[in-house]
């Protein structure tokens, strides 16, 4: 049969690699700042864009989108044109593709640090910017799918499987997530409120964990280990049973973020039970990459990329039976809200997605620049030292979760909280937050230094941009060969593939949103719940805007420590009117949920004074101060359309009280003021720390002595 002639284009692959490497550093080095902070608060330097509270969804959006999210770019543009054997459909789409996921990536840094965000974790994006994503992303699923369809090679394997659920179930995800009701050109409130947006947040959050930071890299594990290894996959029916096991469960195992909640109980037991469910698959897929290794291992111990591989791969079966693990209700009533999820994720992100992509670089760049690797022990540096970067990390976190934990829980023989006040669990963590700095400071060191081997190497080489190759055309009409696997039917037809998929992905999140989207006596309402006044609402957007969500959550979970430290526990009805919902996943700080209720209510001037100086009031404190809310006027120019916006997502305020807000707003700042001036704090009434005071006072009184019902 005649062979075609065509090449690969290399071009397109060298953006998105150049583009992983520099991410990976200003994003890791972002998250250093941030980690930093937590041992010197002083680091921020009273500038509001530096403050942890804005400078941590940074680092998690750099990290995850710019850093992880080119390098899925890379490795598919990379991997899918020699599987397929062919170049990709459409060169003017791979380049919009690039240049557009990098606008994005700048929109991030243009917003997230100076407040501008939705306040839902890892889609903290606004909506100019989700609308930007979804466009982006349609281009390059067009190009994905064309570039399928026009394919040399009639069977489709397993990492191009794992690409395409990884296209259209996020998707899916980014859609339903990001619908908000646009206030502004960057202000939006998001259409869900309260148990619903929880739901849905972390549908979203956990499944973009589970369909961007993991079904992409198994494809590009399936792909770089066995061409590193030189060794075929070591069971093709196993990746079937990984690949089909895993998109089908790992879509209902969201509400596991959610346990002990307000969230609906039979929600939590189904995220739980899928949770346990998803072991099963998770380690099919390590066992299948690592046994493909069998045999080779002496190659492991010589090549720096196999190594980095084979760690990662270690990281994810790790991290697959410690989530599963922490959905248990047991577990997960020691883990939640403290450091222990921190390390977990970190073992994920530093070892599963930064050594697979370290290892990717390592094998691409020699290849398309035509050359060896500029130095074995430059990176095997690189991976000692950033195997000792995540244990320096990881090992502290964990010590640091138990610590919290137990703390939170323990009870004097009398019966009384041991450690009543919240601020004697974080003295006791300095050491284990310092030691985690350290960790990930020399897990950069291993970056800087692999970078600079990669940058060597291509000088020393020569780069192909459009690599020759030939392959024979498709034939028009296949036979399928006697006793051929059912399976291979399905790889010949991707479209087919592709809708099964969607269907797989869609069933759990079908299930379990749409009953407590339509149902209403699964969130029953609580009479008493009033909608917040125009000035605290203006105060929850500053709340939001300053990232407090980061540190303190608003949930108490019906356990005995937590009822006793902060009071009643929390009830679904009373977040019917949060649009976003502020549960929050981590406690550095105490939880705020009846902040201003009678249990924990304190002054005015105490709550200005510890945002002024948070060591005033809390000596020891590690939160930053926020010295420009005492400083900076209140903006009030989008009162009324935020009580208009609230009012369409169906916040009850009266017909055309949008005309009324501004007095309210301007009549209770004064109180609030007069109240400060009377205990000796002098302000105006148009600062925006009246606004917050006005948030936080609120807190907790909607359900002094009121019962649900239905």
């Amino acid at each position: 049969m005649e062979l075609e002639k065509f090449s690969y284009d290399n071009g397109i692959v060298r953006k998105f690699l150049i583009a992983t490497a520099i991410f990976g550093v200003v994003g890791m080095l972002v998250g250093l700042w941030a980690a930093c902070e937590l041992v010197w608060p002083g680091l921020g330097l009273g500038v509001d864009f530096l403050s942890f509270g804005r400078i941590r969804p940074l680092h998690t959006n750099a990290v995850i989108f710019a850093f992880v999210g080119n390098g899925i770019f890379a490795g598919v543009y990379y991997s899918l044109q020699r599987l397929l054997k062919t170049r990709m459909w459409n060169d003017t789409l791979s380049n919009i593709n690039f240049w557009g996921w990098q606008i994005i990536i700048l929109s991030a840094v243009l917003t997230l640090p100076f407040g501008y965000t939705t306040g839902k974790e890892y889609a903290e994006l606004e909506w100019p910017i989700d609308i930007a994503i979804t466009l982006l992303w349609v281009v390059f699923g067009l190009n994905m799918i064309m570039t399928i369809v026009k394919r040399r090679e009639r069977h489709i394997y397993v990492a191009i499987w794992f690409y395409i659920a990884t296209f259209v179930t996020v998707a899916i995800l980014h859609i339903f997530n990001s619908m908000e009701l646009p206030v502004s050109f960057l202000k939006s409130y998001s259409v869900y409120a309260g148990v619903q947006d929880a739901l849905v947040q972390w549908w979203y959050g956990h499944n973009a964990v589970a369909f961007f930071l993991t079904t992409p890299y198994l494809g590009l594990m399936y792909y770089f280990i066995p061409k590193a290894a030189n060794r075929p996959v070591f069971s093709y029916r196993l990746s079937i049973i990984h690949f089909w096991a895993l998109i089908f469960i790992y879509i209902w195992a969201g509400p596991h973020h959610l346990l002990y909640t307000a969230l609906p109980d039979w929600a939590q037991s189904l995220g739980v039970a899928f949770s346990i469910m998803l072991i099963a698959p998770s380690w099919g897929g390590m066992l299948n990459g690592l046994l493909t290794l069998r045999g080779a291992w002496d190659k492991v111990r010589d090549d720096a990329v196999l190594k980095f591989m084979v760690v990662a791969v270690t990281c994810y079966g790790m991290s697959t039976f410690e989530g599963p693990m922490m959905s248990l209700k047991n577990v997960n009533a020691i883990s939640h809200f403290t450091d222990w999820t921190i390390a977990h994720v970190h073992i994920g992100g530093l070892g599963w997605n930064g050594f697979l992509t370290f290892g990717m670089l390592y094998f691409i760049v020699p290849k398309m620049w035509g050359t060896k690797l500029f130095s074995e022990k430059l990176a095997n540096f690189h991976f000692w030292i950033g195997t000792l970067g995540i244990i320096f990390y990881a090992i502290p976190m964990y010590w640091a979760g138990f610590t919290q934990s137990l703390m939170w829980d323990e009870f004097t023989a009398e019966g009384f909280l041991a450690y009543p006040n919240f601020l004697e669990t974080v003295t006791q963590l300095a050491p284990m937050y310092a030691l985690r700095a350290f960790g990930g400071a020399i897990y950069i060191v291993g970056v800087l230094v692999g970078c600079y081997n990669l940058i060597l190497t291509a000088k020393h080489g020569s780069f192909v941009k459009n690599e020759d190759a030939e392959a024979a055309a498709l034939e028009p009409t296949y036979t399928p060969h006697k006793g051929e696997y059912w399976h291979r039917a399905l790889e010949r037809k991707p479209l087919i593939l592709m809708v099964l998929a969607i269907v797989a992905v869609s069933i759990g999140g079908l299930i379990e949103i749409v009953p407590t989207m339509l149902v209403k006596s699964n969130i029953p309402t609580i009479s008493s719940v009033r909608p917040y006044t125009p000035l605290e609402l203006e105060g929850r957007d500053l709340y939001i805007r300053e990232g407090c969500y980061n540190c303190h959550s608003q949930m108490i979970r019906p356990f005995r420590a937590e009822t006793e430290r902060y009071g009643e526990y929390s009830k679904a009805g009373e977040f019917v009117y949060d649009h976003p919902f502020q549960w929050g996943s981590k406690r550095t700080g105490p939880d705020l949920a009846r902040e201003g209720g009678k249990k924990l209510r304190k002054p005015n001037s105490w709550h200005f004074n510890h945002m002024l100086d948070p060591t005033t009031m809390s000596p020891g404190s590690i939160m930053p101060p926020y010295p420009w809310l005492i400083e900076d006027d209140l903006d009030v120019s989008l009162t009324g359309d935020k009580i208009s916006a609230m009012r369409t997502l169906g916040v009850p305020y009266p017909v055309g009280y949008e005309n009324q807000a501004l007095a309210d707003l301007q009549a209770q700042a004064q109180e609030i003021t007069n109240d400060l001036a009377a205990s000796g704090t002098e302000t105006s009434a148009d600062k925006e720390i009246i606004a917050l005071i006005a948030y936080l006072q609120r807190l907790g009184t909607d359900i002094e002595n009121e019962a649900p019902t239905k």
